[in-house]
């Protein structure tokens, strides 16, 4: 899970350092060669993306190193973390609804998938299969009981499988 993220992201390192140090440069060489400074369009577009090319590599290279940085060892193998798989069944309606607990930082996040830091994710950590979390939600409260928890423990066993 985590060496995916890292993967994904050190792709996106590469193409934003392409960018920094090939394509930029030569749009503001092409830019200064046309003239004023102070009118040109092209010269102030391409300097605010070569900073937004450095702060979004500041940002990845900081993500990578929290990432490289977690020891799975000490999330809990019986209770909701990062990387569990989680189905609760809402005590009102008795509806189920499934969640996977993801990094941060994870980027594009699909169907069912919640940030840590989330409301939602928020509840559901360090809670166990039976238990009842409590989500606060500006209109309601909903009472979501788990009734299956895999862990990322149990999918690292299932990937190797």
């Amino acid at each position: 899970m985590f060496q995916e993220l890292i993967a994904q992201m050190a792709r996106e390192v590469e193409k934003l350092q392409f960018e920094l140090n090939v394509t930029l440069p030569a749009e503001i060489r092409k830019a200064v060669e046309l003239g004023d400074l102070k009118e040109n369009s092209e010269y102030k577009a391409a300097l605010e993306r070569q900073q937004f090319v450095q702060a979004r590599l500041g940002q990845l290279t900081q993500r990578v190193t929290k990432l490289a940085n977690i020891d799975i060892t000490q999330i809990p193998a019986d209770k909701v973390g990062l990387g569990s798989k989680v189905v609760v069944e809402d005590e009102a309606s008795k509806g189920k609804e499934s969640y996977e607990l993801v990094f941060g930082d994870a980027g594009e996040l699909h169907d069912g998938h919640v940030t840590m830091g989330s409301p939602i994710g928020r509840a559901l950590q360090g809670k166990g299969v039976g238990e009842t979390c409590i989500l606060k939600l500006p209109t309601k409260v909903r009472r979501l009981v788990i009734v299956e928890l895999y862990t990322i423990h149990d999918r690292n066993a299932d990937d190797l499988a």
